[in-house]
């Protein structure tokens, strides 16, 4: 048997997902069970869940988290919430039994979005499927900057461009001068209050991000964030200067790596440049707590670049059954 359609809910095979997780290179915090599973409580139906549990029962090979809407098959989550999307690919052989286990399935399109350009499926699938004499369309999605971490903070501020770390730097100092500053980071007890306190200032920051706050996604970003701290990977930092909020971020710290999910700031703080100071504070924070890479995830906001990023692509692939 190639694979098994793993019956009941994602909660479920929390320990299997969780089991074939550690052993995948170069997952993410958006693979774990915790954060599909809120999206799936939240946004899942009306789709079919297709969970498959691919290779030998008794030793499977890796996990397809997969929806079904009739014939159209795609991952689990959205590319609103989530900047990564992939398979659990635990073990050497995945990709050849997940392409047989497909060959068995009844879909029509399969909608493979947000994989890293260094995804293994992108670089085994697109031939396996191929030779079962499907059509297979790959296009850019997006870019996630990112930043690999050196051991100091000293050492980050060196690698910039020279412009950006005059700038920095002239910044920080500016923000220091302006008063009492500090970082504080939620915990379980605070988060409730810190999370209105951080939707409030990313409604204010920017048009987009206030329209991006509907309900359904307010709801959906507590109980994931609950999720994240129980979890052990949440990281809510709000910078206050004199005793006010004045921005604050969402990362989550995950394999060795912070991801910068959101964040926003108080408009009339805007010439202290506090969204980007906190940026910066929380890459300087990443660095101090020993993690090698700062990914910024979806978009290409000059901001990233001033702080060292490069691009890495996102790509979908379109497959579909002649």
């Amino acid at each position: 048997m190639t694979c098994r359609l793993l019956e009941g809910g994602l909660a479920e095979h929390t320990s299997l997902w969780d089991s074939l997780l550690a052993r995948k290179a170069g997952g993410s915090v958006f693979l774990t069970p915790q954060w599909q599973g809120v999206w799936w409580r939240h946004f899942g139906a009306p789709s079919e869940l297709r969970l498959l549990a691919v290779g030998p029962q008794e030793a499977p090979l890796g996990l397809a988290p997969l929806r079904a809407d009739g014939g159209h098959w795609r991952f689990l989550g959205s590319t609103d919430l989530f900047d990564y999307h992939d398979y659990i690919d635990a073990s050497p052989g995945f990709h050849q039994a997940l392409t047989e286990c497909l060959a068995a399935q009844p879909w029509q399109t399969l909608e493979l979005e947000s994989l890293r350009e260094d995804s293994p499926a992108l670089a085994h699938l697109p031939g396996l499927f191929e030779a079962q004499g499907w059509r297979v369309d790959i296009q850019d999605e997006d870019v996630v900057p990112g930043v690999a971490l050196p051991a100091s903070w000293d050492e980050f501020l060196a690698g910039l461009r020279k412009k950006d770390r005059h700038e920095l730097r002239r910044k920080l100092r500016r923000l220091e001068a302006a008063g009492e500053h500090r970082i504080s980071v939620s915990t379980a007890e605070t988060l409730a209050g810190d999370l209105e306190r951080f939707t409030s200032l990313m409604a204010e920051s920017r048009e987009e991000k206030r329209d991006f706050l509907v309900p359904e996604r307010q709801a959906f970003l507590a109980d994931a964030l609950g999720a994240m701290q129980a979890a052990g990977y949440l990281r809510l930092l709000t910078l206050e200067v004199d005793g006010d909020a004045a921005a604050a971020v969402i990362c989550f710290d995950y394999g060795g790596t912070r991801y910068l999910y959101n964040s926003g700031y108080r408009l009339a703080l805007g010439q202290l440049s506090v969204g980007l100071m906190l940026k910066a504070l929380a890459i300087k924070d990443a660095i101090e707590q020993g993690l090698g890479y700062f990914d910024f995830l979806r978009g290409d906001e000059p901001y990233k670049y001033h702080l060292g990023a490069q691009d890495v692509r996102l790509r979908r692939m379109l497959v579909t059954r002649a």
